[in-house]
């Protein structure tokens, strides 16, 4: 049952979480205009048009981004309020246990945990694929041409096929010099294939190759075919984005197919895979991050202190910014490998959540 005390918890609660909410929202859009302003108008993009065609999706990325912090420094802001007004003081004083003064903490906390955790999982790639998509069409100068720069490729593609392309343009999806090789499980070569280029046809989802030049062996390397022509479509089991993955393709997959993607990417032997893992497990570690750092927050600022509410913001900023420098360092060690992938990104969790725990109770029983 949601009594008043609840009510007027929840509504400070969301309250000022929407109001920091807003307040973001104005200067990371101010400030990313100011920035990008050139950019944006030398590629042909006014205001209008980015605030159309940009700017809802990028505020997607912000405020998940920060959705946990944002929570922390809410939480801290008006449990502090309250605690100068001894409001706390005179709830927990009518009989009211600071355990059930903390309910509609958990409820909300839940509630913006959850909604995190959908987002994560498949709102926030798909915001990421329109953002990313506008952020190639405002390159310019150096970065355009190194984007759009034809690429060698030797890739892995299982654990027994490989694919070299001498020059790849991501932008037309054609390479020349092309060479595709498939080993048996004693690496003796089964089948070659040359060819002068190679594109990918969006018609029946398949590459076609062009002037190649095919050779089959058998499995004490004797050859048995020879075949050569003008064209040859081939399937294999990638697409044009995968052959020549973006950067930040891992953000722009919802989870089920990202879990496919790490799949494939194990599967061929790949090197930069805990990137990918890494990507898969902070969209869960962020929204538990949400619960942890709520009730950080009201253990932290529910004490009343002589610096009052500006002393508990310092301390609330100042832990936000030890959670976020150790999360992100964590994920550096992981990507090199150094670390798993599961151990750098749920530590910053086990840690606050360990100090949760102790000032909580701390808190509850004092």
């Amino acid at each position: 049952m949601i009594t008043i005390l609840d009510r007027y918890i929840i509504r400070n609660f969301l309250g000022t979480l929407f109001f920091m909410l807003i307040l973001l929202i104005a200067i990371f859009v101010i400030i990313d205009i100011q920035s990008n302003y050139q950019d944006f108008n030398e590629n042909g993009f006014s205001i209008v048009d980015t605030l159309r065609m940009y700017y809802p999706y990028y505020v997607v990325w912000a405020v998940n981004v920060f959705a946990s912090i944002l929570v922390f420094i809410s939480v801290i802001y008006f449990t502090s309020r309250l605690t100068n007004n001894t409001e706390i003081v005179a709830i927990t004083s009518s009989g009211t246990s600071f355990f059930r003064f903390s309910r509609p903490y958990l409820l909300v906390g839940i509630f913006i945990a959850s909604l995190s955790l959908v987002t994560n999982h498949f709102l926030l790639p798909w915001a990421n694929i329109k953002k990313n998509e506008f952020n190639v069409k405002t390159l310019t100068g150096s970065k355009r041409e190194a984007y759009f720069a034809n690429q060698n490729i030797s890739s892995q593609i299982s654990p027994t096929e490989y694919l070299f392309v001498n020059s790849y343009n991501r932008q037309s999806q054609r390479g020349i010099g092309f060479m595709y090789q498939k080993f048996n499980s004693q690496r003796v070569l089964l089948q070659e294939i040359r060819a002068t280029e190679i594109y990918w046809s969006d018609k029946d989802n398949t590459y076609v190759l062009g002037g190649y030049f095919e050779k089959t062996y058998s499995d004490k390397g004797k050859i048995l075919t020879l075949k050569n022509g003008q064209t040859l479509k081939k399937h294999f089991n990638f697409t044009p984005d995968e052959l020549l993955p973006e950067a930040f393709v891992a953000e722009t997959m919802n989870t089920p197919e990202l879990l496919k993607f790490i799949k494939k990417e194990k599967m061929k032997g790949a090197n930069n895979v805990n990137i990918y893992l890494n990507e898969l497990h902070q969209r869960t570690s962020a929204s538990v991050a949400v619960l942890i750092l709520t009730f950080l927050a009201l253990s932290l600022s529910s004490t009343k202190r002589r610096g009052g509410i500006g002393l508990n913001l310092a301390i609330g900023i100042s832990s936000a910014f030890l959670y976020i420098f150790s999360f992100q360092a964590l994920q550096v060690f992981s990507s090199k490998g150094i670390m798993p992938s599961w151990f750098a990104v749920w530590l910053p969790n086990f840690v606050f959540g360990i100090v949760t725990l102790i000032l909580y109770f701390k808190r509850a029983y004092a």
